[in-house]
């Protein structure tokens, strides 16, 4: 996608605004719009980051990216592969007696409404089924997806147990 009609079409907008107060004015307005664009130009590809990052949380088998080439971005859309199921082993359910903690946890919500999903088909509440997930996770052996159902979204880290060529993407700000 080619930004730049975007930011002319903001520089004409900033200079037409300008004319009326006359040729000092109309000269200032397009030096402005010209030490703006590269600021223009951030605003519009933090507008495409985040118009991707919301297209893909709606979509449950696809991805969108926003890539940049040069001074372009270009909006790259990509299809889950499905995976074969696979036999899981149960991991050792894990102890029921013992202090408890309560924590706070921030997910994505696309990943929680696959946790709430994955938890009601096997008729386990949320709480049960990630204290499973992390339980399994963290006992010696070969490690594997925490249950059955489970399924790593687009973007979920590689590691144990995940297909390999997966990869984090997204946009950060500081």
């Amino acid at each position: 996608m080619e930004l730049s009609p975007y930011l002319e079409n903001l520089q004409r907008d900033l200079t037409a605004a300008a004319a009326p107060g006359g040729d000092d004015v109309t000269r200032a307005a397009g030096l402005l719009a010209g030490s703006l664009e590269a600021s223009a130009r951030l605003c519009l590809m933090e507008a495409l980051s985040d118009a991707a990052a919301e297209i893909t949380s709606k979509l449950s088998s696809a991805s969108v990216e926003v890539r940049l080439r040069g001074r372009d971005a270009d909006l790259v859309v990509t299809e889950a592969v499905a995976e074969p199921e696979q036999p899981i082993a149960a991991a050792a359910p894990p102890p029921t007696e013992g202090e408890q903690a309560r924590i706070t946890l921030r997910l994505p919500e696309q990943l929680k409404e696959t946790i709430e999903r994955a938890a009601a088909a096997e008729g386990v509440s949320v709480n049960a089924w990630l204290v499973r997930a992390l339980w399994g996770a963290t006992q010696p052996g070969p490690p594997g997806p925490p249950g059955p159902g489970f399924r790593p979204g687009p973007g979920f880290p590689p590691g144990p147990g995940f297909p390999p060529g997966r990869r984090i993407t997204g946009y950060a700000q500081s």
